[in-house]
């Protein structure tokens, strides 16, 4: 076992990982400090990967319930969901992915060091567990991502409050479950539970649900939810949560000031992330901290040379920094290039798109009408629904639209928002539009297969020089 790297990577997330194996590949000896007992981060362990196994499923469940209409006989046995075979296939996948990062790691000569990572400075990080160590390092790459957060007031004891951490894991469907926040991870259990039964509320502090996300959209999702009966209450806050025995009671004061109290067996608090750098000693090194996010520049160094910073743990000198991880995997290889050598150029955080897997998906990318119109551009708009297709119809996802927002003198598309069936992947050819500055004439002029559910974006385009061929 070395003591000396090259690069040292700390944390093994989707940011972490990927930085390794670029480093490796353009020739670098590196070693990953990672302490949980598999490797690929939250996303893979207890984010993306388990909850859109749990979405999939959920459709899956969708689909059978409405067997009659696709010429299938079940028989009188009542359909039910079965939850310790949706966990068994879930953990299946997700022990297949995480052993598909470790052979990525023995491929490349990675090391993974096991234990707890502390900075001490000058290159060297204190590792502690089992096998303790100092390590030394040309480079350091912080990736030590996010965890479940709450908000004042409000204490997950993760028996009757929980985090999505725990919610993954549900031996039985719940009657009822309150979801207290509304971006990714609100709507999407809000969408698992609400097929497999459960009653579901969504309280959300902001005016309107998933609020990162163009306005038409949001209308569309609650407009949606309410139709499956899953209760919306927007402009709300959760001002306690007192856990019983067998449910918790949720007090909440709507926007006219009332009060309104819920009893439901859980309390779902999916109120956003925060960033794992507690006990890294990054402050004792010298690292500029915002909030407990480490500062970096553009290509993701931090205020000490020979430590540089990625994924959910990161903040530029302006707040904000989306939490994707699709994302981290870029800032990983980015700054791994850069350490190696390589001509590196900075992300255009406008192009980063982003992706919610409740039922309808929501893929977007780039800017929304309203911050299109605020950073002063002549916006037109085109938009098309899903269910005027065939491909739709055929599927019986009729539900959304896709919207194009573009400029007007230029005809560049500046943001493209889509909400229906398969939006999470029809999101990456509004993204490659995006990076090749692509104009609403040269998606026009794109043909678009027949039939499917693309035709939506090439119409929305269409729409947006006022003349979508099939509305």
């Amino acid at each position: 076992m070395a003591n000396a790297f090259d690069v040292v990577v700390i944390g093994a997330g989707t940011g972490g990982y990927v930085a390794a194996i670029r480093a490796a590949q353009l020739g670098l000896t590196v070693g990953v400090v990672e302490k949980e007992a598999t490797l690929g981060g939250t996303c893979l362990n207890w984010g993306c990967i388990p909850t859109k196994a749990l979405l999939e499923h959920a459709h899956a469940f969708k689909v059978i319930k409405d067997a009659k209409d696709w010429g299938v006989s079940l028989g009188d046995t009542p359909i039910q969901i079965e939850m310790k075979q949706v966990h068994a296939r879930k953990d299946k996948v997700v022990k297949g992915l995480t052993a598909g990062v470790a052979y990525l790691f023995k491929k490349n000569k990675i090391e993974w060091i096991k234990g707890t990572a502390r900075l001490l400075g000058g290159g060297r990080i204190d590792v502690s567990g089992s096998e303790p160590r100092t390590l030394e390092a040309r480079e350091i790459i912080v990736a030590t991502g996010s965890y479940a957060r709450s908000v004042p007031g409000i204490e997950i004891d993760h028996q009757r409050i929980i985090s999505s951490d725990d919610a993954i894991h549900m031996k039985s469907v719940p009657k009822s479950m309150v979801i207290m926040g509304s971006g990714a991870v609100g709507v999407e259990f809000g969408s698992i539970f609400n097929t497999f039964g459960s009653d579901i509320t969504i309280i959300e502090l902001l005016p309107r649900i998933v609020p990162n996300e163009d306005e038409a959209v949001s209308a569309e999702l609650e407009k949606i939810y309410r139709k499956r009966k899953i209760k919306v209450l927007t402009g709300t806050k959760v001002t306690s949560a007192v856990p019983g025995k067998d449910s918790v009671e949720i007090t909440a004061q709507k926007p006219d000031g009332s009060i309104e109290t819920i009893t439901a067996e859980y309390l779902l608090v999916a109120t956003g992330r925060g960033p794992v750098t507690s006990g890294l000693g990054a402050e004792e090194v010298g690292l500029t901290m915002q909030r407990g996010y480490i500062q970096v520049d553009e290509l993701f160094r931090t205020s000490v040379p020979g430590i540089s910073a990625v994924g959910d743990c990161i903040t530029f000198e302006k707040p904000g920094h989306p939490q994707l991880a699709h994302l981290s995997s870029m800032e990983g290889i980015i700054a791994a290039e850069r350490i190696a050598g390589k001509d590196v150029r900075p992300i255009n955080y406008d192009h980063v798109p982003a992706c919610t897997y409740c039922d309808p998906e929501i893929g977007s990318v780039g800017l929304t009408e309203a911050e299109a119109k605020e950073r002063g551009y002549d916006v037109i708009v085109g938009t098309f629904p899903f269910g005027v297709l065939g491909r739709a119809k055929i599927a019986n996802e009729i539900d959304g639209f896709v919207k194009v927002v573009a400029d007007r003198k230029y005809d560049e598309v500046l943001g493209v928002h889509m909400i229906g069936p398969r939006s999470t992947e029809l999101v990456a050819e509004a993204t490659m539009a995006l990076r090749l500055e692509c104009t609403v004439e040269e998606m026009i002029r794109t043909i678009h297969a027949h039939p499917t559910m693309s035709e939506a974006v090439g119409e929305a385009a269409h729409a947006a020089h006022g003349a979508a061929i099939h509305m």
